[in-house]
């Protein structure tokens, strides 16, 4: 998975997501390019997409919040997240069924 790197720790990941505010539903919508594709309901305003997006990925994993960082892209649409508590492997698990065809 292009979009899944592990961290140096092995305790936390980073993931590239493109992000498609003002969406039908919030849900996983594959891949754009390089990146895993997330539609979500919020508007790109005053951070609420940014807020949607950590919500999203906190509960997916079923890690805090905390432990959910927008480590770059914070005003564009192509964001980097880093996710600690979860390794690469964890992370591969959950996304995969999503992602399968």
């Amino acid at each position: 998975m292009t979009f899944l790197r592990a961290q140096a720790d092995d305790a936390s990941i980073s993931l590239l997501i493109h992000v498609q505010p003002k969406a039908s539903r919030t849900r996983l919508a594959g891949l754009h390019g390089e990146a895993l594709k997330l539609c979500i309901t919020s508007p790109p305003v005053d951070g609420k997409a940014n807020a949607a997006v950590i919500k999203f990925f906190a509960k997916l994993f079923k890690i805090p919040k905390a432990a959910v960082a927008i480590a770059g892209g914070e005003a564009s649409r192509d964001k980097r997240l880093i996710l600690a508590g979860i390794s690469a492997a964890q992370a591969e698990a959950v996304l995969r069924p999503l992602l399968a065809p």
